[in-house]
C-alpha cells in the first residue's frame, strides 16, 4: 500500500504520534533550538515532526516524495504554513537553495538506499556548525512493516556502522542513543534510535 494512499489516516495512528513526540523531545533536549535557525525535515510525510520542531524556529523546509502526504501536511500546518517550504521530491534529488542550520528525519533513512551517499549529501547541506538528527529502527529482523517491505533497504541501523558512515562523511561529536521503543503486541517490540552529529564549525 502506497504512502500516498496511507496518507488521509497517517496521523491517526497513536503509536506514530507517540513515536514523533519523543523523536522531537530528544532533539529539543540534545540542542539549542533558535527563532533564527531554518530546518530541513527529510521524509516529512503529514509533517508529525515538523509541526513539533517549528514551534521552536524560524523556518522550516518539508521533503517528501509522497504527493498525498505533503498535501496532508498542507492542511495540517493551517495558519503556520508561511513558515514551511514543501518540496515534492527525494533527498538525492534535491537542490536546497541555501544551507539549513539543521537537518532532522524520522523513520526515513531506512527507505534510502545509498547510506554513505546520504550522509555526504546531508553534510554538504548544512552550514558549519550545523546539525544532523535522524530517528531510526535499532536492527530489526524485517517484521517492524505492517505492509511488507517494499521499499524498504534497511533493517535498522547498528550504531558503529552508522557512526563510521557519518565520520567518514565528515561530521563529529557523535552519539547514538535510544529514544523510544515501538510496541507491536504480539509482534514484539523495536527500539527507535536518535543518530546527532555536527558539522565542524569554520576554523
Amino acid at each position: 500500500m502506497s504512502f500516498d494512499v496511507r496518507a488521509g489516516t497517517w496521523d491517526a495512528s497513536d503509536r506514530r504520534q507517540a513515536l514523533a513526540e519523543a523523536v522531537a523531545q530528544a532533539i529539543r533536549e540534545r540542542f539549542d533550538l533558535e527563532s533564527s535557525m531554518h530546518l530541513l525535515d527529510i521524509g516529512a510525510g503529514t509533517g508529525l515532526l515538523t509541526r513539533r520542531l517549528l514551534p521552536f524556529v524560524g523556518k522550516m523546509s518539508a521533503v517528501d516524495t509522497s504527493a498525498g502526504m505533503l498535501e496532508r501536511l498542507r492542511e495540517n500546518l493551517a495558519d503556520s504554513d508561511d513558515r514551511v517550504t514543501i518540496y515534492h521530491t527525494d533527498i538525492v534529488g534535491f537542490d536546497n537553495p541555501e544551507p539549513f542550520d539543521g537537518i532532522v528525519s524520522s523513520m526515513t533513512i531506512h527507505h534510502i538506499e545509498d547510506t554513505k551517499m546520504l550522509f555526504e549529501k546531508l553534510h554538504a547541506m548544512l552550514k558549519p556548525g550545523g546539525f544532523i538528527a535522524l530517528a531510526d529502527l535499532a536492527p530489526e529482523d524485517g517484521t517492524f512493516h505492517d505492509h511488507g517491505n517494499e521499499g524498504v533497504f534497511h533493517f535498522g541501523f547498528e550504531e558503529a556502522s552508522l557512526k563510521k558512515i557519518a565520520e567518514d562523511a565528515g561530521f563529529e561529536s557523535l552519539a547514538y542513543r535510544i529514544v523510544h521503543t515501538v510496541d507491536k503486541g504480539a509482534k514484539g517490540t523495536y527500539d527507535i534510535f536518535l543518530l546527532t552529529a555536527t558539522k565542524p564549525p569554520l576554523r
